[in-house]
């Protein structure tokens, strides 16, 4: 059932180019935002404790800004490729409803 549920996921991933696109953009402007922070923490505010939290939030941000830029671009690239080679019946000729 779980492995399903995944297939059924990576599907749907598959078919929704523009959520991917928008996740592949976010996810390189969380990148960008924190590693900003981290610079602005490194050149522009003086050593101390208020230094050390901006760059650890830049951290943060630049770790789940990298997470969803490869997120959304494997499903651009790797996940269209898959969903083209897929060939499950069902998702090309579903079963008529009665």
């Amino acid at each position: 059932m779980r492995g399903t549920t995944l297939k059924a996921w990576l599907r749907r991933r598959a078919q929704d180019p523009r959520g991917n696109l928008r996740l592949l953009i976010s996810g390189a402007a969380l990148f960008f935002v924190g590693m900003g922070s981290i610079l602005l923490a490194q050149h522009r505010l003086p050593p101390g404790l208020k230094a050390e939290l901006v760059a650890l939030a830049g951290l943060i941000l630049l770790g789940l800004g990298s997470i969803l830029a490869l997120l959304g671009y494997l499903s651009l690239s790797l996940l269209r490729i898959w969903h083209l080679l897929d060939d499950n019946d069902e998702q090309r000729h579903p079963p008529p409803r009665h």
